[in-house]
């Protein structure tokens, strides 16, 4: 049997991204609660995200989205790491900014705990990339896309994208600001 190079990084990038999730999943969390969750995003999944990144470029007139759909698109596959919307339920903890948990979901704000939970998670997962050396970069564009895609069939409105690459020179790099890549 050979195995070209081509099909050893594709395979390599898709396990990595398996630890990745793992990684996410065993991070730190406040007060043990777990409210993170992760999906692996590939093929025609893939695909229409990078549509949707492109959707969101125009909706926000943000050019950086155009950049950023164009190294999804060049990509194997992308990690999606997001937080389910949750109060812990605590009466004097305002570290949200409002007075309690009460008043912070009246105001459907995120909890300083769930999102602090998520950059922990976040950092776990790409720590595992980069020890495999898996080029990838943290999109907030790309996972402001997956919350418009539904990826998340729970209450998901924080999360981030990591697409993943194995390539001579890494596309996360000398990218244009408005630049689709192909």
């Amino acid at each position: 049997m050979i195995k070209h190079m081509e099909n050893s990084e594709k395979d390599a990038v898709f396990m990595v991204a398996d630890l990745m999730a793992a990684a996410a999943r065993t991070a730190p969390k406040g007060s043990g609660k777990d409210k993170v969750v992760t999906a692996i995003v590939s093929g025609a999944d893939k695909d229409y995200l990078v549509k949707k990144t492109q959707e969101l470029a125009v909706e926000y007139d943000e050019q950086f989205f155009n950049r950023d759909a164009g190294c999804l698109s060049r990509c194997h596959c992308a990690l999606i790491i997001g937080v389910v919307s949750e109060p812990f339920g605590l009466d004097n903890c305002s570290m949200c900014g409002f007075k309690n948990c009460a008043e912070m979901t009246k105001a459907h704000a995120n909890c300083a705990f769930n999102v602090t939970d998520l950059g922990v998670a976040v950092g776990s997962a790409v720590s595992v990339a980069s020890a495999h050396h898996i080029d990838n970069r943290v999109m907030y564009s790309i996972g402001r896309a997956a919350i418009k895609a539904g990826v998340f069939k729970t209450d998901v409105r924080v999360c981030y994208g990591i697409p993943l690459s194995v390539s001579s020179k890494s596309i996360f790099f000398d990218r244009e600001p408005g630049a689709v890549l192909r």
